[in-house]
């Protein structure tokens, strides 16, 4: 079994939400198994399930769904060293992997571009609610590794969605991918991210041991 998965027990009570059955999406999962690491993985479907419930409690709804899903598990694809770009940002090398990920799944060039920005805007300071999905991609993304908003959500789903996707050692792993980055890309988001105090938000983020007193 897959180290980023494991089975949730209390899987019919708290019915998580099953992807879209695209070839988009089928691609994009298997580019995430391929070349991502498990806490990569997990944190990508995390994410993906934290925008789909900040969008149902914030009544924010996703212009484009099938978008949105393969936005969040490829948005950090760029990390992987496969796709380790000299000059772009991890973020827009994650875009250019979207993009033709789902080229071969047949979109329009048109909604590959909107792909792609989503996945760059995820690392923007703040996304405007009027960008659905860039804007829930970024609240989603700034949960998982940033922990805001951590109150927002109902702890049940909270405590389902960490069962099922481990956060695992993606505290230490993470930090240290957009360290290297923000230190050979000065001009990046991974720069502002880092000297934001990402590594401290990392290991002090409030899911890590969420688990510790149940």
């Amino acid at each position: 079994m897959d180290p980023a998965v494991r089975p949730d027990p209390d899987a019919a009570r708290t019915a998580l939400p099953t992807p879209p059955d695209t070839a988009a999406v089928r691609a994009a999962v298997d580019v995430l198994d391929r070349f991502a690491s498990p806490a990569v993985r997990a944190h990508s479907w995390r994410s993906w399930h934290w925008a789909l419930a900040f969008g149902a409690r914030l009544g924010i709804a996703p212009d484009d769904a099938e978008l949105l899903c393969v936005a969040a598990l490829l948005h950090d694809i760029g990390l992987a060293r496969e796709f380790d770009a000299a000059v772009p940002s991890y973020e827009e090398a994650g875009g250019h992997v979207a993009w033709a990920v789902t080229a071969g799944a047949g979109w329009a060039p048109a909604r590959r571009d909107r792909l792609a920005d989503v996945i760059v805007r995820h690392n923007w300071p703040e996304v405007p609610v009027d960008d659905p999905d860039g804007h829930l991609l970024e609240i989603a993304t700034g949960l998982d590794i940033s922990g805001a908003r951590p109150d927002v959500l109902p702890a049940d789903l909270v405590d389902a969605v960490l069962a099922r996707f481990p956060r695992g050692d993606l505290g230490v792993e993470f930090g240290a991918l957009v360290t290297a980055q923000a230190h050979r890309k000065p001009s990046t988001q991974a720069h502002r991210l880092v000297a934001g105090g990402l590594v401290d938000k990392l290991a002090a983020h409030p899911h890590e041991h969420r688990f510790d007193a149940h």
